[in-house]
């Protein structure tokens, strides 16, 4: 009887199960992921450290990309599904590389996005998150694990937009080779920035989709130019036609993070009265607080991420997501 289960979806809960989906991994060890074909390499990036110990022992562990160069990491032909990316760079200038993904026969990427944004790292800081589908671990290692169907062709790439210095990176991608279902959805990610947002405006997360489907993550680095706390704003999901108001209304950022009370934690250093408080968890997280003036001063640096893993928001015909930028103020009053 032959195997019916396509080997996606893959949880503890079924992973007892065998399928006929073939595994393959690329890297600079094997660019195209053909079966017996990794470790051949004789020259590569760490060809200088392997001398003298000869072909299949690590000779092209990275690539360089130079200065405004667009690099191919991997060209699959399925149908399949990219099912984890692990990668790291030699420096932290992660806005300089821009991540794209092309699904199929796709001229315009689904996926556009600077590497560390993509992996809910837009400081160019390091921090530890620990989540289901993005881990970052000592030293600045990138993980993701979304599991992304494509039916005919993945074409991953990477510009590096440093118009100076070139950059070396360890990456590996790891899929299956199997049939994909016919109501599996393509993965999209794309990246927004408004520095600064003009007042009383809403900032808007994700605009302009089109069509069926479900949203399911969320990663906002959100910088603070005031003193105070920042965070009363609703995040809002209009769908399939909303105008005006939305369907979906949140009660505030932190609480559509996943946390409360703006995140305080309580007295951290004793010089303090209160602190926010980095928490990282599967599904959500504040994963990263910068403090260059102290806790509830203005020039603050936040990272947060929300997962909806098991709450996809699904849609019928359109999404537009928006989140308010509400604080609190306080006025000096003059006495006498």
């Amino acid at each position: 009887m032959p195997n019916t289960f396509s080997g996606l979806g893959v949880s503890l809960s079924n992973l007892y199960r065998l399928s006929d989906a073939k595994t393959r991994s690329i890297s600079p060890e094997n660019f195209t992921g053909e079966k017996g074909k990794g470790g051949m390499a004789t020259e590569g990036t760490g060809a200088n450290c392997a001398r003298g110990l000869g072909q299949g022992w690590k000779v092209s562990p990275s690539i360089q990309i130079a200065p405004q160069e667009v690099r191919v990491l991997a060209d699959i032909a399925g149908p399949g599904a990219i099912q984890q990316i692990w990668c790291v760079v030699s420096n932290v200038r992660w806005r300089n590389l821009i991540l794209r993904i092309y699904w199929d026969e796709q001229v315009n990427p689904t996926v556009e996005c600077p590497l560390g944004d993509y992996f809910a790292s837009g400081w160019n800081r390091f921090t530890q998150i620990n989540s289901l589908a993005v881990c970052v671990n000592p030293g600045r290692a990138f993980n993701c694990y979304w599991e992304m169907p494509f039916r005919s062709r993945a074409r991953v790439t990477i510009e590096n937009r440093d118009p100076d210095e070139p950059v070396i990176l360890y990456y590996q991608i790891n899929y299956a080779l199997t049939e994909v279902p016919q109501d599996a959805a393509y993965f999209h990610a794309q990246f927004r920035r408004t520095n600064p947002l003009p007042f009383k405006e809403d900032y808007t997360i994700l605009n302009g989709v089109q069509g069926k489907g479900h949203y399911v993550g969320t990663y906002m680095a959100w910088g603070v130019n005031n003193a105070g706390w920042w965070g009363e704003g609703e995040i809002k999901f209009f769908m399939d036609g909303d105008k005006e108001f939305p369907t979906i209304c949140g009660t505030g950022t932190e609480d559509y993070f996943c946390g409360a009370y703006n995140f305080d934690g309580g007295v951290i250093d004793p010089n303090m009265t209160s602190a926010y408080r980095e928490f990282s968890t599967p599904y959500a997280g504040l994963s990263q607080v910068l403090r260059p003036d102290g806790t509830y001063q203005s020039q603050q640096r936040f990272g947060m991420y929300r997962w909806h893993i098991t709450d996809p928001i699904r849609f019928e015909e359109n999404m537009r997501v928006t989140i308010q930028a509400l604080g609190w103020r306080t006025e000096k009053k003059e006495r006498r």
